[in-house]
C-alpha cells in the first residue's frame, strides 16, 4: 500500500476541541442549531454556511461555493494552521468500552482504482456526483475514509512508542469520548511508517465508500479539464484513517418498516412462516442462533430462524442475515424493492439496542422491527475478497472520526 505524510491543515491547539464535530447528519435539527448558535468555531459552520450568512437552505454548487468561502474565512481568521512539514497523525479515541488507535495518512488513489483497497458496499451514482462536485469546489478532505488492514506488530509497537509523548490535542467531547492526536514529522519515522505499509498487500474500506469513489472521480475530472501536465501531487491521494482489523468494531444495523403492505398481523406471520421457523418470545430477544433474526410486532418479540432451503448458503452475500431478510420478507411480502430509496423502511444502528427498536415501533411511526446479528469482520472480508457487495446498511462500524480535526488540501503542490 502506497501512503504518504502530508502537510495537514488543522485547528490551533486551543481550539481543537471547539472545531472538531461529528458528521452534521448525526445531529438533530435542534441540536445542530444549538451548536451553531453557541460555538463560533465548530466545523459545522463550514458545512452549514447558510446559518452564518442568514440565508435559507443552500443546495448544490451554490452551497459548495459557500462552504469553500467559509473554510477560507476560518483560515484567514487563524482558526486553522498548516503544518510546515509532511506529517502522519496518530489519532486515539477512548470510549466507555473501547480504545481505537490508528494513523491518519494520505492513501494513493491508484490502490483504490486497482482494487487493492477493497470495497463491500455499493455506491449510489447520484451521491458520488454530489460528493465529486463538493470536492471540486471546496478542494479539501475534512473527514478521513476509514481503512482497515491485517495487524502488523511493528506498526502497533511504533505507534505505542510515539504515543508516549505529549499529544498535540487532548480533549473530551460531550458524548464522553476522549480524543488524542500526535503529529509525526521526523523524517526517519515518516519513512519507516511508509515502508511498513508498503508491505501491506491490501486494505478494506470500513467506512467511506462514497468519499473514496468521489475522490477518484474528482481526480479524473480535473485531469480532463487541465491541459497542463503539471498537477498538484495531492490529487493522487485521499485522506484516510488506517487502523488494524483487531480494533474495528462492527455493530448490527437493524430494519424498521412503517406498515405490513396490507397484510393483517396473522396473515403476515403466515407469510413469513414459509421462510422462517417462528418462536414467540416473552421478553426482549437478541438473536444468537445461526441464521436467526428477531422481530418486534404488535408488542411481541419473535425469534426467526431461516429455513435452510430458502437461501443460498454457499454464497458469501446470500447467506448473510440482511440478504435473507431482504430476499424472503422485505421484497416479496412487504413490497420493498430498493432499501436505498424506499421511504417505508428505515435503519437503526445496533448501539441503540433492542429497547431503541421497540420504542420506535411503540411510538407508532413503524409497524414492525427486525433485529439482526452484527456482520463479522471475516464475513466482510469474504464479501470484499470476492468482489461482491453487501445489502445497504448491513454494518455500523466504529470508530467514527470527527470532521475538521485534520484537513487534507487537494490542491497542495507538494506533499
Amino acid at each position: 500500500m502506497k501512503i504518504k505524510a502530508f502537510k495537514g491543515i488543522r485547528p490551533t491547539r486551543d481550539k481543537a476541541c471547539l472545531v472538531a464535530s461529528r458528521s452534521y447528519l448525526s445531529y438533530s435539527e435542534t441540536t445542530l442549531r444549538e451548536k451553531l448558535l453557541n460555538n463560533p468555531y465548530t466545523f459545522l459552520h463550514i458545512i452549514n454556511p447558510e446559518y452564518s450568512l442568514g440565508k435559507p437552505s443552500l443546495t448544490g454548487v451554490e452551497k459548495h461555493k459557500q462552504v469553500a468561502a467559509m473554510y477560507r474565512k476560518f483560515l484567514d481568521d487563524g482558526v486553522f494552521i498548516q503544518d510546515e512539514k509532511p506529517s502522519f497523525y496518530i489519532y486515539r479515541q477512548i470510549t466507555g468500552h473501547n480504545t481505537y488507535s490508528g494513523i491518519i495518512a494520505a492513501s494513493h488513489l491508484d490502490d483504490y482504482e486497482k482494487g487493492l483497497i477493497k470495497t463491500h458496499e455499493q455506491t449510489i451514482a447520484k451521491r458520488e456526483e454530489m460528493f465529486t462536485d463538493y470536492l471540486d469546489y471546496t478542494g479539501f478532505n475534512a473527514e478521513p475514509v476509514l481503512l482497515t488492514y491485517s495487524n502488523v506488530p511493528r506498526i502497533k509497537e511504533l505507534m505505542s512508542t510515539l504515543m508516549m509523548d505529549r499529544p498535540e490535542y487532548e480533549f473530551t467531547t460531550t458524548n464522553k469520548v476522549l480524543h488524542h492526536l500526535w503529529c509525526v514529522s521526523k523524517k526517519e519515522v515518516v519513512k519507516e511508517i511508509e515502508f511498513l505499509f508498503d508491505s501491506v498487500d491490501h486494505m478494506y474500506i470500513a467506512d467511506g465508500h462514497h468519499r473514496s469513489a468521489s475522490s477518484l472521480l474528482c481526480r479524473k475530472r480535473k485531469e480532463k479539464k487541465s491541459s497542463s501536465k503539471l498537477k498538484p501531487l495531492s490529487r493522487d491521494y485521499f485522506m484516510t484513517f488506517l487502523i488494524d482489523d483487531v480494533q474495528i468494531r462492527i455493530y448490527d444495523f437493524n430494519r424498521l418498516v412503517t406498515d405490513l403492505n396490507g397484510w393483517s398481523t396473522s396473515e403476515f406471520l403466515e407469510q413469513i412462516a414459509d421462510f422462517y421457523s417462528i418462536t414467540k418470545m416473552h421478553e426482549l430477544h437478541n438473536p444468537s442462533l445461526k441464521n436467526e433474526i428477531s422481530m418486534y410486532l404488535d408488542g411481541e418479540w419473535y425469534g426467526l430462524v431461516a429455513k435452510q432451503d430458502t437461501f443460498n448458503s454457499s454464497h458469501c452475500v446470500s447467506k448473510l442475515d440482511p440478504s435473507i431478510l431482504t430476499q424472503n420478507v422485505l421484497k416479496p411480502i412487504l413490497g420493498i424493492k430498493d432499501l436505498r430509496t424506499d421511504k417505508r423502511v428505515d435503519f437503526l444502528d445496533g448501539k441503540q439496542g433492542l429497547i431503541g427498536l421497540q420504542k420506535q415501533v411503540d411510538s407508532g411511526r413503524f409497524k414492525v422491527a427486525f433485529a439482526l446479528k452484527p456482520i463479522s469482520f471475516e464475513q466482510l472480508k469474504d464479501v470484499a475478497d470476492n468482489n461482491e457487495i453487501m445489502p445497504p446498511k448491513s454494518t455500523f462500524i466504529e470508530p467514527k472520526l470527527r470532521s475538521g480535526m485534520v484537513i487534507y488540501n487537494l490542491d497542495e503542490k507538494s506533499m
